[in-house]
């Protein structure tokens, strides 16, 4: 049989505000000081109810309907949890509804987002792994066995760095660079590990839906379930994984493109092969043998056409804030303050570099798409004014 293996991301960064040092008053609380909780309120609570209660709603029904063949897995991180907490706590309520058919997976990432695995010092990656793990395992009692690092960063390094954790199985992008000639639908092994698998994401099969879903230009417009269902018919292998973000569903693609029919059509559709069917990622991997191996000294990711760390290290003004970032942390930790170290993490969501990203082309309309800056360079300003007022609040601490 040839798992059909869907995973969605689910994230919300923790937006920054409009800081200035010569402001005539700042709040003495650093959360309140750097944080704009009034916009991530108003965009989490648009977010769920174009996309994580209507989409949570119809994939719970979707699960009784097919009487568990239906399975998919999710990854919720640290930073979309808090704020499903504080400002919709009816998310965290459907997650349980999702989580309680046994036909769901959550899988493990760094609690805030981060890219602590880039970090020299790999202390502060497997704290936040952990930190997640207890969360996710306290909210929905899920010990995942499978890791999915922030943005998909893969290398072989991370791979070893999962394993140690203890990990089965990790997600990777199903890049030519990686793969060459060979498919992404088997599983593989990684230089330098022992027993981890690798799932790689089918790129063009995720995309179709997540990207190209509404697009008239598109050859293939509009797309089926019956169509997408043949599609993946025809894919020899092991396992088709369909990886992509949740926001797909209601917000990326709103629900008058036919998004939801489309989704709600599928299962159906898919199970009407008898070679077909649906997999957890920790079932792909607990059912089946590596394919083969890859050998991925450097680091790639699901982002952007170079599929590399560039969407977030790209240019010299991401890459000074990044080791502005890092070089804070021995001085944080030595503050003993949880406040403190709360907010330094929350710094590190990646997504903070990503708004600074100066790519062009339609990369750069993707970046400019989720910033809330009107240029890299407003956004660079602004998180720098940050980091130094922060480094001032540390080192008096």
């Amino acid at each position: 049989m040839t798992a059909v293996c869907f995973y969605f991301q689910v994230h919300q960064p923790v937006r920054l505000k409009r800081f200035s040092l010569f402001a005539d008053s700042i709040p003495d609380s650093l959360y309140e000081r750097y944080f704009d909780d009034a916009t991530n309120k108003a965009i989490f609570g648009k977010v769920t109810d174009k996309c994580y209660l209507p989409a949570n709603s119809l994939l719970l029904k979707l699960i009784g309907e097919n009487e568990g063949r239906f399975r998919i897995s999710y990854s919720l991180t640290g930073s979309f949890l808090e704020q499903a907490k504080r400002f919709r706590p009816e998310v965290i309520d459907s997650f349980h509804a999702l989580a309680e058919t046994g036909c769901v997976e959550f899988l493990n990432e760094t609690y805030y987002h981060s890219l602590s695995s880039l970090f020299e010092d790999k202390t502060e990656f497997v704290e936040q792994v952990r930190m997640h793990s207890q969360e996710l395992h306290s909210l929905f009692k899920a010990s995942g066995k499978v890791f999915r690092n922030t943005e998909a960063l893969f290398s072989n390094d991370m791979a070893r760095l999962a394993e140690d954790l203890g990990f089965d199985g990790i997600v990777g992008e199903g890049h030519e660079s990686v793969l060459g000639w060979r498919s992404p639908d088997y599983l593989y092994g990684v230089k330098g590990c022992a027993r981890i698998k690798a799932l790689l994401r089918n790129y063009k099969l995720s995309d179709d839906v997540s990207y190209r879903f509404s697009a008239r230009w598109w050859p293939e417009w509009p797309l089926t379930a019956e169509k997408y269902a043949k599609w993946l018919a025809g894919a020899p292998g092991q396992c088709i994984n369909l990886f992509m973000d949740y926001e797909t569903f209601g917000e990326h693609q709103w629900e008058e493109t036919g998004i939801f029919s489309f989704l709600a059509a599928l299962p159906r559709e898919v199970l009407k092969y008898q070679h077909l069917g649906f997999m957890t990622p920790t079932e792909v991997v607990q059912d089946n043998p590596v394919m083969g191996e890859i050998d991925v000294p450097n680091p790639i990711s699901w982002a952007d056409m170079e599929r590399d760390v560039s969407a977030w290290l790209g240019n010299s003004m991401q890459r000074e804030c990044f080791h502005a970032l890092q070089g804070l942390e021995l001085k944080v930790r030595e503050t003993r303050d949880p406040e403190i170290l709360h907010v330094w993490r929350l710094l590190q969501n990646s997504d903070h570099l990503y708004y600074l990203c100066t790519k062009s082309w339609a990369d750069g309309d993707v970046h400019k798409y989720f910033s809330p800056f009107q240029s890299p360079y407003e956004g660079f300003i602004n998180y720098m004014n940050i980091l130094q007022d922060f480094r001032k609040e540390v080192e008096e601490a």
